[in-house]
């Protein structure tokens, strides 16, 4: 068996050394792939900040996730038409600059996560699922009714947007800078774990009265990992819609939501680089396996069967040969 921090070096090493060695043999598709994958991991690390540590099965994340993309999608659409945000009662413009983009990104997603854990936090269960599967398709036929914006066709951007001192349009340097902010929520992950706050809503979750017992609150714990695992999910949606250049209703569908949870079952549930193993794996399976067949997904459906019959810790669970936390 492999000890889990080694597997992790392993895994991070893997999903850097193929977009360089692909920039290397002039394969820029390869660095997209690669870059999908990190982002898509990204939104995945988000989401177990509330699923994994706080026990939240939510199945609205693409909320944030798409309030990100159309936070960059809003923001640059605006800079490459020359028209105001807003006139009054002060002149707003767009922008096509990543850091206040992914600024606007997170404090918009944020702001959504507080309000969506107010009224859903107040269930549990089955009922906290179906509240925040609501709050999705709210936000779903918003969009598709949003006509300023493209509805359902969606709206694209002509060229990504630019980062200060590097060429976005190259791809092996957008690559970087996500793996950069993946790299970093990660770390931020780890400290968030072993703080006071993380064994405390890990405590949350599994005991919740004990918790209340000596004095701290789980509702505001849970609204707190919310707050933080939307804010996450906006980022990645933000980086999703830029290396697109385009953003639809379909980044708020539960499709998208779902997707976040399978990534972080595959991976192994409540650990900190499963997110990443299971997002990357599945990046690799769509590519090779989309190219032999179009029913891509029950493939990937009859993987997912066996992983949660009998791998029930996940990929991390298989090759460190210990089950789900």
């Amino acid at each position: 068996m492999i000890p889990e921090k080694a597997l992790n070096a392993i895994l991070m090493s893997l999903l850097l050394c193929v977009p360089l060695w692909a920039w290397v043999s002039d394969e820029p598709f390869t660095i997209t792939l690669a870059t999908r994958a990190v982002i898509f991991a990204l939104a995945a690390v988000g989401l177990n900040v509330a699923l994994g540590l706080g026990g939240l099965v939510s199945l609205g994340h693409a909320v944030f996730f798409g309030i990100g993309g159309y936070a960059m999608g809003i923001l640059a659409f605006h800079a490459q038409t020359y028209s105001p945000l807003m006139e009054w009662p002060i002149t707003i413009s767009g922008t096509k600059l990543m850091p206040v983009i992914w600024l606007v990104a997170i404090l918009f997603s944020g702001v959504a996560a507080f309000i969506v854990g107010l009224l859903s936090l107040r269930t549990s269960g089955v009922y906290f699922i179906m509240i925040t599967l609501a709050f999705g398709q709210m936000f779903f036929f918003f969009a598709i009714s949003w006509p300023a914006y493209g509805g359902e066709d969606g709206l694209s951007i002509y060229i990504r947007n630019s980062f200060p001192g590097m060429n976005t349009l190259d791809p092996i340097q957008f690559f970087g800078i996500c793996f950069a902010i993946l790299s970093l929520v990660l770390w931020l992950n780890v400290r968030l774990v072993k703080s006071p706050f993380g064994l405390a809503l890990n405590a949350a979750r599994q005991s919740p009265e004990r918790v209340e017992a000596v004095g701290l609150d789980p509702f505001r714990l849970r609204l707190i990992a919310l707050v933080i695992s939307g804010m996450i999910c906006g980022l990645a949606g933000a980086l999703f819609a830029d290396l697109n250049r385009f953003v639809s209703p379909t980044m708020f569908s539960w499709q998208m939501s779902g997707e976040l949870i399978v990534f972080i079952i595959l991976g192994g549930l409540g650990r900190t680089f499963g997110p990443v193993a299971g997002a990357t794996l599945f990046v690799v399976l769509e590519h090779a396996l989309g190219g032999i067949s179009e029913y891509f997904l029950f493939f990937f459906g009859l993987l997912l069967l066996v992983v949660v019959l009998f791998a029930r810790g996940g990929l991390y669970g298989v090759f460190t040969g210990r089950s789900d936390r």
